[in-house]
């Protein structure tokens, strides 16, 4: 197992555990927490170690995601933010923008993504955002909605429509024009900086607009989604083995009727759901992140069946969690009450339970026509 890995799950966790609940109260990330893993290159593992990053592989980075999100799904959705901004940086870039903002996220800054529009979720071909470009300058105008991180954010990576086509800007959190409003209440992943972005005649300079340009939204927006898949996907590795080690200990401890909740079959069909969730759902993982690191052509569909796969899961066994613990687990903020919450938005994020759905299914017409 990596060494890096290892040592940034341990800080990972190890600044999250026992307080991961309050931050979830209080819908807060501590500041100086962020600034210390990124600062350590942790939000963004796989950056390469000469740009201030781990250099993790998928499958070394997604056990560190798993780790994290195993304590705190808020502070995970921080590192898939920042792997996604990270990884379209790296994959857009020239190799000067490269320089400029690899180090910078992976020195204490932290970056959010704004996909999503108050009119374009799943649907990004119909994003209203323009980019447009003037001289030596870029001018970015729209709303974006849902941007996690955001309110923790020193960049953010905007895509919006570019002439016939799309593109990509790294919008800096300060610049003239930029507002940014929390999302109010979310069901889950309360601590995440849920927000709205408003970018109103907001000017750059030329040097913040990403390669690709003009190119069609899809062929821009899929190598940062399938990061983002498999990411979320890690993450809900993690909520289920939160809610198995936490149904496990209180079914064996908890008694009823004379003998321990775990002794009863239909408690002990909770147990092994959850158990067959983990272990679908990691499998599924790993068979991403190796096709994603060897580059293999079904990396794509690889991340969506992990992604909708573990999403699933994980929205049943946090579900059958609550259900085992009944009132210790009914406590807002509980670990296994934060996953049934956090879970859902897992389902929805990075495109949807439907969206998987159709992609898969063209996957399957292809494959067995």
């Amino acid at each position: 197992m990596n060494e890096a890995m290892e040592q940034a799950a341990v800080l990972a966790t190890g600044l999250a555990e026992g307080v991961a609940e309050e931050w979830d109260r209080r819908a807060e990330l501590p500041r100086e927490v962020i600034r210390e893993l990124g600062a350590k290159g942790v939000l963004c593992a796989d950056v390469p170690e000469h740009f201030g990053g781990l250099g993790l592989s998928s499958l070394d980075n997604g056990q560190l995601i798993a780790a994290t999100g195993e304590v705190c799904s808020s502070l995970r959705s921080i590192m898939t933010s920042q792997g996604i901004a990270a990884w379209t940086v790296s994959r857009f870039g020239s190799a000067e923008q490269q320089a400029d903002f690899l180090p910078r996220l992976t020195s204490g800054e932290s970056a959010g993504v704004a996909f999503s529009e108050p009119g374009a979720g799943s649907d990004l071909a119909a994003m209203a955002t323009e980019i447009t470009r003037d001289g030596d300058s870029i001018v970015v105008d729209g709303v974006k909605t849902w941007v996690t991180g955001a309110h923790y954010a020193s960049l953010l990576v905007v895509f919006g429509r570019y002439g016939s086509g799309a593109a990509m800007a790294v919008v800096p959190a300060d610049a003239p024009g930029v507002s940014i409003e929390r999302v109010p209440d979310p069901l889950g992943c309360r601590a995440a900086g849920h927000s709205t972005v408003r970018l109103s005649g907001v000017r750059l300079p030329a040097e913040y607009l990403l390669g690709g340009a003009g190119m069609p939204v899809t062929m821009l927006a899929t190598s940062p989604l399938t990061h983002g898949r498999i990411s979320v996907a890690w993450g809900c590795v993690g909520m289920l083995r939160a809610c198995l080690r936490e149904v496990v200990r209180h079914s064996a401890r908890r008694e009823t009727f004379g003998s321990p909740l775990s002794q009863h079959q239909l408690i002990r069909r909770h147990i092994a759901e959850l158990h067959v969730g983990e272990r679908t759902a990691t499998h599924a993982c790993e068979r991403a992140s190796a096709d994603w690191d060897a580059k293999r052509p079904q990396h794509t569909s690889a991340a969506v069946l992990a992604k909708h796969v573990a999403a699933g899961h994980a929205a049943r066994g946090a579900a059958s969690a609550v259900q085992v613990l009944a009132s210790a687990g009914a406590s807002s903020s509980h670990v296994v009450a934060r996953a049934f919450r956090d879970a859902k938005l897992m389902e929805i994020i990075e495109g949807s339970n439907e969206i998987s759905q159709l992609l898969l299914a063209d996957e399957a017409m292809t494959v067995w026509a």
